[in-house]
Protein backbone atom coordinates (compact mmCIF):
# COMPACT_ATOMS: atom_id res chain seq x y z
CA UNK A 1 0.00 0.00 0.00
CA UNK A 2 1.66 3.34 -1.35
CA UNK A 3 1.61 6.50 -0.21
CA UNK A 4 0.93 9.82 -1.72
CA UNK A 5 4.18 11.51 -2.70
CA UNK A 6 3.10 14.40 -4.49
CA UNK A 7 3.41 17.67 -2.34
CA UNK A 8 -0.08 19.76 -4.13
CA UNK A 9 -2.17 16.51 -4.10
CA UNK A 10 -0.75 15.51 0.04
CA UNK A 11 -1.93 19.13 0.61
CA UNK A 12 -5.53 18.77 -1.06
CA UNK A 13 -5.71 15.80 0.88
CA UNK A 14 -4.75 16.39 4.24
CA UNK A 15 -8.30 16.05 5.66
CA UNK A 16 -7.29 17.12 9.38
CA UNK A 17 -9.40 15.30 12.08
CA UNK A 18 -9.59 17.15 15.29
CA UNK A 19 -10.03 14.32 18.15
CA UNK A 20 -12.53 15.99 20.84
CA UNK A 21 -10.50 15.60 24.07
CA UNK A 22 -7.21 17.02 25.23
CA UNK A 23 -3.97 14.75 25.18
CA UNK A 24 -0.50 15.34 27.23
CA UNK A 25 2.73 13.96 26.67
CA UNK A 26 4.36 12.24 29.98
CA UNK A 27 7.99 10.37 31.06
CA UNK A 28 7.50 7.28 32.51
CA UNK A 29 10.04 4.85 33.68
CA UNK A 30 7.82 2.36 32.25
CA UNK A 31 4.54 2.18 30.73
CA UNK A 32 2.11 1.27 33.30
CA UNK A 33 0.28 -2.12 32.97
CA UNK A 34 -3.23 -0.51 32.94
CA UNK A 35 -1.97 2.20 30.35
CA UNK A 36 -2.97 2.58 26.75
CA UNK A 37 -0.81 5.34 25.11
CA UNK A 38 -1.26 6.46 21.89
CA UNK A 39 2.37 6.54 21.41
CA UNK A 40 5.33 6.12 22.55
CA UNK A 41 8.90 6.72 22.69
CA UNK A 42 12.06 5.19 24.17
CA UNK A 43 14.34 7.47 24.97
CA UNK A 44 17.67 7.17 27.20
CA UNK A 45 16.26 9.42 29.77
CA UNK A 46 12.58 7.23 29.96
CA UNK A 47 9.97 6.45 28.01
CA UNK A 48 7.43 9.25 26.91
CA UNK A 49 3.88 8.19 26.23
CA UNK A 50 0.99 10.53 24.63
CA UNK A 51 -2.02 9.79 26.29
CA UNK A 52 -5.52 11.62 27.26
CA UNK A 53 -5.68 14.21 29.83
CA UNK A 54 -7.91 11.81 31.77
CA UNK A 55 -5.74 8.79 31.42
CA UNK A 56 -2.82 10.85 32.70
CA UNK A 57 -4.98 12.27 35.78
CA UNK A 58 -6.09 8.70 36.43
CA UNK A 59 -2.71 7.17 36.67
CA UNK A 60 -1.24 10.07 38.38
CA UNK A 61 1.54 10.89 35.65
CA UNK A 62 2.97 14.49 35.74
CA UNK A 63 2.45 16.64 32.47
CA UNK A 64 2.69 20.56 31.97
CA UNK A 65 1.46 20.71 27.83
CA UNK A 66 -2.47 20.17 27.19
CA UNK A 67 -2.84 19.41 23.28
CA UNK A 68 -5.13 18.96 21.22
CA UNK A 69 -4.56 16.28 18.47
CA UNK A 70 -5.19 16.36 14.91
CA UNK A 71 -4.88 13.47 12.81
CA UNK A 72 -4.20 13.89 9.33
CA UNK A 73 -6.44 11.30 6.89
CA UNK A 74 -4.05 11.64 4.22
CA UNK A 75 -1.81 8.61 3.49
CA UNK A 76 1.31 10.10 2.93
CA UNK A 77 4.35 8.03 1.93
CA UNK A 78 6.88 7.56 3.90
CA UNK A 79 9.36 9.65 1.51
CA UNK A 80 6.86 12.28 0.48
CA UNK A 81 9.29 15.44 0.67
CA UNK A 82 7.97 19.32 2.18
CA UNK A 83 4.14 18.26 3.41
CA UNK A 84 5.82 18.43 6.80
CA UNK A 85 7.45 21.58 6.05
CA UNK A 86 4.22 22.99 5.04
CA UNK A 87 1.78 22.33 7.71
CA UNK A 88 4.55 23.37 10.06
CA UNK A 89 5.62 26.73 8.99
CA UNK A 90 2.10 27.39 7.91
CA UNK A 91 1.61 26.82 12.05
CA UNK A 92 3.96 28.71 13.06
CA UNK A 93 3.18 31.70 10.87
CA UNK A 94 0.48 31.88 13.20
CA UNK A 95 2.66 31.52 16.26
CA UNK A 96 1.68 27.90 17.20
CA UNK A 97 3.38 24.96 18.12
CA UNK A 98 3.28 21.93 16.53
CA UNK A 99 4.50 18.09 17.47
CA UNK A 100 4.40 15.83 15.09
CA UNK A 101 3.90 11.86 15.70
CA UNK A 102 4.55 10.37 11.96
CA UNK A 103 2.60 6.69 11.87
CA UNK A 104 2.97 4.57 8.87
CA UNK A 105 -0.55 5.46 7.45
CA UNK A 106 -0.96 8.97 8.98
CA UNK A 107 0.64 12.19 10.41
CA UNK A 108 -0.95 13.01 13.76
CA UNK A 109 -0.23 16.36 15.23
CA UNK A 110 -0.15 18.07 18.97
CA UNK A 111 -0.91 21.20 18.92
CA UNK A 112 -1.91 23.56 22.26
CA UNK A 113 -5.55 22.73 23.52
CA UNK A 114 -7.56 26.02 23.11
CA UNK A 115 -6.03 26.35 19.43
CA UNK A 116 -7.29 22.96 18.20
CA UNK A 117 -10.01 24.11 15.93
CA UNK A 118 -7.85 27.27 14.52
CA UNK A 119 -5.18 24.60 14.01
CA UNK A 120 -7.67 22.56 11.62
CA UNK A 121 -8.63 25.56 9.85
CA UNK A 122 -4.97 26.36 8.66
CA UNK A 123 -4.04 23.34 7.87
CA UNK A 124 -7.48 23.19 5.49
CA UNK A 125 -6.32 26.21 4.07
CA UNK A 126 -3.23 24.81 3.17
CA UNK A 127 -4.89 23.17 -0.12
CA UNK A 128 -6.83 25.51 -1.40
CA UNK A 129 -3.72 27.34 -2.75
CA UNK A 130 -2.39 31.35 -2.53
CA UNK A 131 -5.82 32.64 -3.05
CA UNK A 132 -7.16 31.53 -0.15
Amino acid sequence: MTGITDLDQLLASLEPELHPEPWVVAVVERVPDDCTPFATVDEDEGTTVVVTAAEADRLGLAHDYVAARITLRVHSALEAVGMTAAFSRALADAGMSCNVIAGFHHDHLLVPWERGAEAVTILRSLGRGPDV
